[in-house]
């Protein structure tokens, strides 16, 4: 009886429960990460001067790691503590390329990417880079199936 609620009850609370946190700190990440990139507190440029383009970036940070969570669990076997460590290790690599393509996407294009990040008229390169912000969580994600 308690094998059977175990393994249909508890361990999945518990997988969902571990998930959930490693999705949240991998959030945080993404978002210190957005931080460090953008000139400026993000935190003030989104909640305090309602600025629409780095709201934009951050939301597409969160849904690019979502994806890559999503894909991770999705992929995952061998128990809870093996998915969880392999979604934490692809969500930071997934941060990292996210970074990587904003430096890379600002050495391409004109002028300071962060600089047109915090401009109070909504941008163009914008949604640009948060495309490819999405892309790039879906593509780790297709490579974990």
């Amino acid at each position: 009886m308690f094998e059977e609620l175990s393994r249909d009850v508890l361990d999945p609370l518990l997988g969902a429960v571990a998930y959930s946190v490693v999705g949240i700190v991998l959030m945080v990440l993404g978002y210190l990460v957005t931080d460090w990139l953008t000139p400026g507190k993000l935190g003030e440029l989104i909640w305090t001067e309602r600025n629409k383009n780095a709201a934009v970036l951050l939301t597409s940070n969160v849904l690019g790691v979502g994806l890559i969570v999503v894909g991770a669990i999705w992929a995952s076997e061998g128990g809870v503590v093996r998915g969880v460590v392999s979604t934490f290790v692809y969500g930071v690599i997934g941060l990292g390329a996210m970074a990587i393509a904003f430096l890379i996407l600002d050495l391409l294009t004109p002028g300071k990417l962060g600089d047109i990040l915090t401009d109070d008229e909504l941008q163009p390169a914008v949604w640009v880079n948060a495309a490819m912000h999405v892309a790039l969580g879906g593509v780790i994600a297709m490579a974990l199936s």
